[in-house]
């Protein structure tokens, strides 16, 4: 076992949710229009982006899942903003003495395209964790119907976190 901790670490993340009818569909804190008008079931607002952000963020620190912090089961956190949420987070990564180094992201959908919101969700994700939108990458991609993302069945996002002790 080390004595010391390493001043740079590293979290993956990772998140699925099904597409319903009678949800809205927001990614990044944005709010997209489904050609199906569908949109992402879950217990808070369902944002893939944002919550696969979280859990790396509380991954690089060994501080467990988003289910952890904000429970289905806590009718406080239902329909909750997810950048509100990851406000949260980064307040407990800020207080144990990290920073962010960089986010990258990567959006896995059939429908509807994410390239145009891009930036918008970068603007979100910086403004809520007050650092420079350079730092965070978000990319899409289909999955050439495979899978549940292929089959419009559902969106995923996996990301990671990098960060260094201040």
């Amino acid at each position: 076992m080390m004595n010391e901790s390493p001043s740079i670490r590293i979290g993956n993340g990772y998140d699925i949710h099904r597409l319903i009818k009678g949800r809205n569909l927001i990614i990044g804190g944005v709010k997209l229009q489904h050609p199906d008008d569908l949109g992402l079931d879950g217990h808070s607002d369902a944002d893939v982006l944002i919550h696969s952000i979280m859990d790396a963020l509380l991954g690089a620190l060994s501080l467990g899942d988003i289910g952890k912090y904000f429970p289905p089961s806590d009718n406080n956190w239902k329909n909750a903003d997810s950048l509100f949420l990851l406000s949260q987070v980064i307040q407990m990564i800020r207080n144990q003495g990290w920073e962010v180094i960089n986010i990258d992201s990567v959006i896995v959908a059939e429908r509807p395209k994410i390239k145009p919101y891009v930036e918008l969700m970068k603007k979100n994700i910086s403004t809520t964790l007050r650092i420079d939108d350079g730092l965070i990458g978000i990319k899409a991609t289909t999955n050439e119907k495979l899978g549940p993302e292929g089959r419009e069945e559902g969106i995923s996002c996996h990301s990671v976190a990098l960060i260094r002790k201040k």
